[in-house]
């Protein structure tokens, strides 16, 4: 690479006179220009102003804290918190009592005029009274507490009236404790007492503790009773594991703790064949289902005793 060679001007050969002065201005004689560049603290703020955060919070955070300030300075005299509670008080009374949400009636659907009368005393709602005044789950469990109720739905109608829909339970049986005389239907839930059992001779008879747990199979021992129904007086639980079928004479039949309709089916089988339950017996016991016994009475004993006295010559030898 060729070297570069610097040669320095001298005034015999034109150049300028070294020191010498020059009309022009000098560089170190020119004003200072401003520095464009901004301050420090004008550098920070910039800076700071993109940060989200920072302008989140100048954007929203300082207006609610100005806003908190003065509601709480205008909060701070108890006079006027009490007053601006009475207005909201008076907006929401003015909204809740407007016609519209008015109920002015409680309708009753079916239920009967007793279960209705009891509706009536549980709930003592007082009409006309603002929707927004009803607690329709409350109402709906009260309700629903009642014995005879198994479902009930309440809605508010248009035209401001409470329908109230009642499912009753239906009565199966009537069930006879230690504790007095219910009805209970076929699940075994209550659904009212009785005074005496003749007020319902229509519903079949069942006895003993436990026995309102096993409703669903008593009625089916009913149902599969068929030409003894006429007979049958009721059903008792015994030991809370299994039925015998009382029937008129106090004659029983005396059911095992497996399969009793089927056991009842044979005695109705015997009895169409050889008239078995119109003989003086007191039980036939089917609980051993590979052998079934027959229990006579006394009198029957005594005179199936006669009858062999007489037959092997007891009776002739004694006179």
């Amino acid at each position: 690479m060729p070297k570069i060679m610097r040669t320095a001007y001298h005034p015999a050969h034109g150049g300028p006179v070294p020191n010498a002065p020059s009309d022009q201005p000098s560089f170190a004689s020119a004003p200072k220009r401003a520095d464009p560049a901004p301050s420090r603290w004008a550098y920070r703020m910039q800076r700071l102003m993109l940060t989200p955060l920072f302008r989140l919070a100048l954007r929203v955070g300082v207006p609610m804290a100005v806003a908190f300030a003065v509601t709480g300075g205008y909060l701070a005299d108890e006079t006027r918190r009490d007053h601006v509670v009475q207005v909201f008080v008076d907006m929401r009374a003015a909204i809740e009592e407007r016609p519209e949400f008015m109920v002015k009636l409680m309708k009753i659907d079916g239920a009967s005029a007793e279960v209705a009368q009891d509706i009536h005393e549980i709930l003592p709602v007082d009409f006309p009274i603002s929707s927004f005044d009803l607690d329709l789950d409350h109402m709906r469990e009260t309700i629903a507490g009642l014995d005879p109720v198994e479902r009930v739905s309440l809605r508010i109608q248009p035209g401001g009236t409470l329908r109230v829909q009642i499912t009753e339970r239906l009565p199966a049986v009537v069930w006879r404790s230690g504790q007095g005389i219910e009805v209970l239907d076929a699940q075994g839930f209550r659904v009212g007492p009785l005074v005496r059992r003749t007020e319902r001779p229509d519903l079949p008879l069942i006895v003993g503790d436990g026995a309102d747990d096993a409703v669903g199979e008593a009625l089916q021992i009913i149902n599969a009773a068929g030409p003894l129904l006429g007979k049958i007086r009721g059903l008792m639980r015994m030991g809370e594991r299994r039925w015998d079928v009382v029937l008129d004479e106090d004659k029983r039949i005396m059911l095992p703790v497996d399969g009793p309709v089927r056991a009842l089916e044979r005695v109705i089988a015997m009895d169409a064949a050889m008239d078995l339950l119109d003989r003086d017996i007191a039980s036939v016991d089917l609980r051993l289902r590979h052998r079934p016994t027959l229990r006579m009475k006394e009198n029957a004993v005594e005179e199936l005793r006669r009858i062999k006295a007489v037959e092997f010559g007891f009776g002739a030898a004694e006179q």
